[in-house]
C-alpha cells in the first residue's frame, strides 16, 4: 500500500514537472500574433525605411524603431553592453570585398537567465536589405523583414514570461544583424567580437524569410524548411522535431542535404555560428518570384504562416533555454 501511494505521488510529481513548462511555453508562445507581426512589418518594410541598405539612414531608422519597441516592452540590452547597438565598422565590412559601405550596427536585446545566465541561446535575423535601385525601393518584406519582426515578438514573449516569474533558465540573446546582404558581415563580426564567449553559446536559431511560400508549396503555406539542425547536434534536431508538436508545420528538409546546389546552409547568418562549432538551425520559407525584387512587399506576406513559423522558432529557443542540460555537440559538421 505504501509503495502504491509513493508511486502515485511520484507520478503526480513527475507529471507536474513535465506539464508546467509546457503550459508556460504554450502560454507565452501564444502571445505571438499575426496582428502584431503585421503592425511591426508594415513599418519596418515601409518605403520610409528606404530598403534598409546596410549602414544607410533608412536602416538606422528601422533600427531605431526596433529599439523603441524593446524599450516599450521592457526588454533590456545585454549585460556588459552600453546600449542596444554593436557598431560594425565600415573598414571591417569593406575589407573582404572592397565595397564602400559606411559604419553600421548590429542590434541586440537580452533576457537574462534565472539559473544559468552565463549560457547563451542566440536567436538571430538580419534587418538590412538592398536599398533603392533605379528609383525603386526594395522593401524586403520577406527578406528579412519577416525574420526581423519575428525576433521582436519572440523577445516580447520571453520578457513576458520573465516578468511573470517563468523566464528562461539560460539567457536569450536576440541578435538583429547587419550586412547580411553584402556577405554575412554583421554575424561574422559578432562571431569574431562576441559579447559572450562562444564557448558559452549553446545554439543559434536563425530566421531568414518566413513570411511567404515557394513554388514547391503552391497549395499550402503550412510548412517550413529546416536547415542544419542535425549538422552538429542530434539534440538540436530532436528539439526542433518535438517543438513542432505545438504548431504542426510540415518540416521540410529538402535543402538540408550537403549536396544541395543552392548551398543555403552557407548563405545566412547562422553559418558564422555553425562554423565555430555552435549548433545552429535555419528557418526558411524558400525563394519566390519576388526574391530580391522591388515587389517583395508587405501585402504579399501570409501572416498566418508568419505567426506559426515564429511560434516554432520561439518553441525551439524555449526548449534550448530551459532544458536541464545544454545540448551536446556530437557531430563534427562535415
Amino acid at each position: 500500500m505504501k509503495n502504491i501511494l509513493w508511486l502515485t505521488v511520484l507520478a503526480i510529481s513527475v507529471g507536474c514537472s513535465i506539464k508546467k513548462p509546457l503550459v508556460y511555453e504554450q502560454k507565452y508562445m501564444n502571445t505571438i500574433t499575426a496582428e502584431e507581426l503585421k503592425k511591426h512589418l508594415t513599418i519596418v518594410a515601409s518605403d520610409a525605411m528606404e530598403g534598409r541598405e546596410t549602414g544607410s539612414e533608412g536602416q538606422k531608422k528601422a533600427g531605431k524603431y526596433i529599439v523603441a519597441q524593446y524599450q516599450a516592452d521592457g526588454v533590456s540590452f545585454p549585460t556588459g553592453a552600453e546600449s542596444y547597438y554593436q557598431t560594425v565598422p565600415a573598414a571591417y565590412m569593406n575589407e573582404k570585398y572592397g565595397e564602400s559601405l559606411p559604419d553600421s550596427e548590429n542590434i541586440w536585446a537580452f533576457i537574462e537567465g534565472s539559473e544559468k545566465p552565463g549560457e547563451i541561446v542566440v536567436v538571430s535575423a538580419h534587418y538590412d536589405h538592398v536599398g533603392v535601385k533605379n528609383g525603386k525601393v526594395y522593401n524586403g518584406a520577406d527578406d528579412d523583414g519577416s525574420g526581423t519582426v519575428g525576433l521582436m515578438e519572440i523577445a516580447q514573449a520571453f520578457e513576458k514570461a520573465k516578468k511573470d516569474g517563468h523566464g528562461p533558465k539560460r539567457s536569450v540573446l536576440i541578435l538583429h544583424v547587419t550586412g547580411e546582404e553584402h556577405g554575412l558581415h554583421g554575424s561574422r563580426y559578432y562571431s569574431e567580437h562576441p559579447l559572450f564567449p562562444l564557448a558559452n553559446t549553446v545554439a543559434d536559431v536563425n530566421i531568414d524569410m518566413i513570411g511567404r511560400r515557394d513554388e514547391f508549396h503552391k497549395t499550402t503555406n503550412n510548412y517550413i524548411y529546416l536547415i542544419g539542425s542535425d549538422y552538429l547536434s542530434t539534440d538540436l534536431y530532436n528539439i526542433c522535431e518535438e517543438a513542432n508538436s505545438l504548431v504542426n508545420l510540415e518540416l521540410d528538409y529538402k535543402y538540408n542535404s550537403r549536396k544541395d546546389p543552392n548551398r543555403f546552409y552557407y548563405r545566412s547568418d547562422h553559418y558564422n555560428f555553425a562554423k565555430n562549432g555552435i549548433p545552429s538551425v535555419f528557418l526558411f520559407n524558400g525563394t519566390h518570384a519576388d526574391y530580391h525584387k522591388d515587389t517583395d512587399e508587405v501585402d504579399k506576406i501570409e501572416f498566418d504562416a508568419l505567426e506559426k513559423r515564429t511560434k516554432l522558432a520561439f518553441a525551439i529557443a524555449w526548449e534550448l533555454a530551459n532544458r536541464v542540460e545544454r545540448i551536446v555537440v556530437d557531430k563534427d559538421g562535415k
